[in-house]
């Protein structure tokens, strides 16, 4: 049983004559008897009572005729969802990020939010290291990353450059100098993320290279509570920049310059490269291109090389 039978099938009911039904669609009356032959083949059932001049259905002509009915406006209206899916007038964006990439994520939201009002967006926090599993898994379309995966299985958007930065209290001492050396840090307090990272070894092993004592004392879950608590006046702290932007620029928090601390990173968008995106992430990207292009430096996109 096909759809173009069904409406073939209404046709004539509607009509209540295969002639009228054939001027209807546009096709020859032979052509229109045989599309019902065959659909009666198709459900062992007669549908016409052909003995009657008013094209009358049978009984399982009229019960089919309320399941066409149905299923064709199924079709109208998958067909309408489909559209406004297209026009970007429905739809979910899914993206995934941990805490620190999550804050590039705010404004390239706030503007695709504002374009398009009438998408979903949901950001799923997971570790950064369970993001491509997640990709191939089709769990979300999109990943933030402050790594590269492999080039063979994703496709990958430099939109961000970051650094570290270690802050502090404003009224800390160390907060008036110009510069302080990983040796001035040893007696200091630090206010650690407890979440293991390439980054949190990069740190340990630059204190080891210096032979300078890295005090850890003090660990918290999030970055969001790190710089709250600095910002208390207890402590320094190791953060990247972004994450700290806003308390830079209203003075909450301050930032001390390290040399041997300075670290910089990338933050990627990544997809699967083997894969359709969806409209609704698709006009993503481009509200994230046109983000760099508006913002400038650190904002920027560059679609990665595979090889």
């Amino acid at each position: 049983m096909e759809l173009n039978q069904l409406e073939t099938f209404l046709a004539v009911a509607e009509e209540r004559s295969f002639s009228r039904a054939a001027v209807r669609l546009h096709r020859t009356q032979p052509a229109v008897s045989q599309v019902i032959r065959k659909l009666e083949e198709s459900v062992g059932e007669v549908l016409f009572d052909r003995a009657a001049r008013d094209g009358s259905l049978t009984a399982a002509g009229a019960l089919l005729r309320d399941y066409a009915l149905r299923l064709l406006a199924l079709r109208r209206e998958a067909s309408s969802a489909l559209d406004e899916l297209k026009n970007l007038e429905r739809g979910r964006l899914q993206l995934a990020a941990n805490e620190y990439t999550c804050a590039y994520l705010l404004p390239a939201i706030d503007a695709f939010r504002r374009a398009y009002p009438q998408v979903d967006v949901t950001v799923h926090r997971m570790l950064a290291s369970r993001i491509p599993d997640e990709l191939n898994l089709h769990a979300f379309e999109l990943g933030m990353l402050s790594f590269r995966p492999d080039p063979a299985e994703f496709r990958t958007i430099a939109v961000y450059s970051d650094s570290l930065v270690l802050v502090a209290n404003p009224s800390h001492a160390l907060a008036r100098a110009r510069q302080v050396s990983i040796a001035d840090l040893g007696s200091e307090t630090f206010i650690a993320h407890n979440v293991a990272s390439p980054l949190r070894r990069r740190v340990i092993e630059a204190f080891q290279r210096h032979r300078t004592p890295l005090n850890m004392s003090i660990e918290l879950p999030t970055i969001e509570a790190i710089k709250r608590y600095v910002a208390m006046g207890n402590g320094v702290a190791l953060v990247p920049h972004l994450t700290v932007a806003h308390e830079l620029a209203t003075g909450e928090l301050a930032a001390i310059p390290v040399p041997e601390l300075d670290v910089k990173r990338i933050l990627r968008l990544a997809h699967r490269r083997h894969g359709a995106l969806s409209h609704a992430a698709q006009a993503f990207l481009r509200v994230v291109h046109d983000l760099a292009r508006s913002q400038g430096p650190p904002f920027y996109y560059h679609v990665e090389k595979a090889g």
